[in-house]
């Protein structure tokens, strides 16, 4: 517990979480941080995370040159890390002002009046809140995180202009890509899944950023959400198939969350295209991914146990195959109690699963259910899928059930 830790342990490990580094990129960042000198006498990497695990325990104190690898890593002073000094010349070196050490915000405040000042502390405190608005996204409407989204945004592009640290740069760069790629999407859905240039600008650039610091799973992230465009609403499936192949292809060394997703929209452009054995050859790949990823997978956080049946059942609805598809839909819907956006989508497809095989109270109550949903997130996703199942109970208009859905659907576009 850290209770039982000494402070000096307990700083070390939560300055290197703040910045959602693992064991791994520490011992990297360590070796970044020495002269050509120092690094010379470095032990191998596997022996330099053994060395954090030590020190993250608290069984030993680092020593120099770990010491100094550390505040540099970090920026941020030696007495502020570990609670002393350990020399009178250490009192002069990179002392920061009294405001730099307040809150982060203050820190970023301050950072953005003197932008040469900016280091991988600010950096690491605008990532997080890229991270904290993408974690939002599945709950709340999208509407409601684009303009704090556009912020950092802005503050990452005016930074990089500014940084002189090649360090600073590339973390600057990394931030710059995970932020493109969330106003890619967020404008995506603010828009209803409409404003496709805005959209498809953020993600250009965010795979240019991604190919500059050669991040294959950032940038099989930015050409999935492309891909989304062509597949979604453009109804582009051949285009759609080779920008969700360029991700499963981008991604395959780095994360398998992400080639796993990238070939479920492999095969959702296949069923679109009417090729079956192709589309369930992708899904067959897809499941062996995800079967195989690791907790500390680069895209872990945009896993989901459920994501394979509801993309199959989403490939079987358009292969005219709604029997199947509902099983797969219904599960899956069970499955996503924790992303309304998503199973919102689910339940719409549900509901034209059970629809075309003229179950109409059931396919009713998939779309209350989803149209409950979207009332609060605002997903454009959901809309769409809603309002197509919508155009499919036409010919019902005039029974109760259906005009009781039709009530709803209006109230969403009044909305």
């Amino acid at each position: 517990m850290d209770a039982e830790l000494p402070p000096w342990a307990v700083r070390l490990r939560a300055e290197r979480r703040s910045r959602l580094w693992s064991q791994k990129e520490m011992a990297r960042r360590l070796v970044e941080a020495a002269d050509d000198e120092t690094r010379k006498g470095l032990p191998c990497r596997e022996t330099i995370v053994r060395r954090i695990k030590a020190y993250e325990a608290g069984h030993n104190q680092p020593r120099d040159p770990y010491r100094l690898l550390y505040t540099r890593a970090f920026a941020v002073s030696e007495e502020d890390l570990f609670g002393e000094r350990i020399s009178p010349g250490n009192e002069a070196r990179e002392s920061l002002p009294d405001e730099y050490r307040a809150s982060a915000d203050e820190r970023l405040n301050y950072v953005m009046e003197r932008p040469g000042s900016v280091d991988l502390v600010a950096v690491a405190h605008v990532r997080e809140r890229v991270h904290a608005l993408a974690a939002r996204y599945d709950n709340v409407s999208a509407a409601s995180l684009l303009v704090e989204a556009a912020r950092y945004f802005g503050q990452v592009a005016f930074l990089r202009t500014h940084a002189s640290s090649s360090l600073v740069q590339r973390e600057l760069c990394t931030v710059e890509v995970e932020a493109a790629t969330l106003m890619g999407q967020l404008v995506w859905d603010t828009s209803q899944r409409r404003d496709h240039a805005t959209t498809r600008a953020y993600l250009a650039q965010a795979i240019a950023a991604a190919r500059q610091i050669r991040d294959g799973a950032a940038e099989g992230h930015a050409l999935l959400r492309m891909s989304f465009v062509s597949l979604y609403t453009e109804k582009k499936p051949q285009v759609a198939l080779d920008l969700a192949l360029q991700a499963a292809d981008r991604a395959a060394h780095s994360s398998l969350v992400l080639r796993g997703l990238g070939l479920l929209h492999v095969a959702e452009a296949y069923a679109m295209l009417g090729r079956r054995s192709d589309c369930e050859h992708a899904l067959g790949e897809s499941e062996t991914c995800f079967e195989q990823i690791s907790p500390v997978d680069a895209a872990i956080e945009m896993f989901s146990p459920a994501q394979h049946g509801r993309l199959a059942g989403s490939c079987y609805l358009l292969l005219n195959d709604a029997k199947r598809a509902e099983s797969m839909l219904e599960s899956a819907a069970q499955s996503l109690q924790d992303r309304p956006k998503s199973q919102a989508i689910v339940l719409g497809n549900l509901a034209l699963a059970r629809l075309r095989q003229g179950d109409l109270e059931m396919a009713a109550a998939s779309l209350h259910a989803a149209i409950d949903l979207i009332e609060t997130t605002r997903g454009g996703g959901g809309l769409n899928v809603v309002f197509s199942a919508g155009r499919e109970l036409q010919p019902w208009r005039e029974m109760p059930i259906v005009r009781d859905v039709f009530d709803r659907l209006f109230a969403l576009v009044a909305a």
